[in-house]
Order: C-alpha cells, then structure tokens, then sequence
C-alpha cells in the first residue's frame, strides 16, 4: 500500500501512468503476486495520513506500507516536531499491524534555508532508525534538479519523471518484497 500526496496520486498526470502504476507493472514482470493499494491523496499532510491509516491497514491489511508523506508539511511551513510524531505514529501502527515499511524522504527547496531543510530532511532518517523502517533518503533523486521534468508548478514531477520516481524506490522495496513474498 502507498500512501503518499500528489506524488504518488497522479497529479496533472494522465490516469495509469504514474510511479505506483508503474511499480504495479513491475511487480507482475517480476513475478511478485503483491497488489497495489495506492490510498494517496492530492494535499495530503502527515497528520492526514496519521488520522488515515488505522482504518487503511484494517481495510487492506498490506504487507508492506510505502509512506509518501511530509511533502506538503514543508511546503506549508507546518511543525517539524509534529510532522516526526506523525510519521512515527504511522510508521509504528503499520509496524504493529504486521506490515515492513519504507518512508520515501523527501527534501526542500534551498530557499526554506539551510537549518530548516537540514532538521526537515533528517525527520525521515529519524524515524526510519527509530521505527527500524527501510529508509528512501530523498525520492525525487535525479528528478528534482530536472526542470524538464517537471509540470508547469515546478512541484509535481511529469509523466516523463515516473519511471525515475519508480527506479528510485525500486531497490529500497524490492528486498522487503522479497522478504514478505516469504509470508
């Protein structure tokens, strides 16, 4: 299960052709049977995602949960302590529920300045060594100094950009789906 914002919900993208798509794709060429739940949202916060995902994981009971989430928190000037506490309390409830879990970290633009951008990009690295979480250290890797690859809000990556976006959690998920095809 994916839950993420507008980066992993197709946003200004052509239905089917985004990164979650695209890794379900892969996950059938790679003879995976793992199904894709994508329960992101456009705009979603860590707190959304926090008030989300006990009733997700009942619902859908994933083996394995990426979480996309803390984009727009930076980007609305939102508490860097509450976004860590959200994220570990999603991080820990999927844990608990029997799910591996993988946090895509996610970086700011250089004007929020250095301080900020520093404590914000190590929230995932925090969480992720705290709640022994698989750790993604910055998912627009090779995208983000693209302008190309951006649509015309210079946030949302193009459809020419998923593939990359896929290429780049490829090998932070594929051992734990190798762990949990176990299961």
């Amino acid at each position: 299960m994916v839950l993420g914002d507008s980066l992993s919900a197709e946003y200004g993208l052509r239905r089917g052709s985004g990164w979650v798509e695209l890794l379900r794709q892969r996950l059938a060429s790679n003879s995976f049977s793992h199904q894709v739940v994508n329960a992101s949202i456009s705009g979603e916060t860590t707190a959304g995602g926090r008030n989300r995902i006990g009733e997700l994981l009942a619902a859908h009971r994933p083996a394995i949960l990426i979480v996309e989430l803390g984009g727009n928190d930076a980007l609305r000037g939102l508490n860097l302590t509450a976004s860590a506490a959200n994220l570990r309390e999603i991080t820990a409830g999927a844990s608990q529920a029997g799910a591996a879990v993988l946090l895509l970290g996610m970086q700011v633009p250089p004007n929020y300045g250095r301080a900020y951008s520093e404590r914000f990009a190590r929230i995932f690295v925090d969480v992720a060594r705290s709640e022994r979480a698989a750790l993604l250290p910055f998912f627009l890797a090779r995208v983000a100094e693209r302008r190309e690859l951006f649509q015309a809000d210079r946030i949302h990556p193009t459809e020419a950009a998923q593939p990359l976006l896929l290429d780049n959690v490829w090998p932070a998920l594929e051992p734990l789906l190798r762990r949990t095809a176990q299961r």
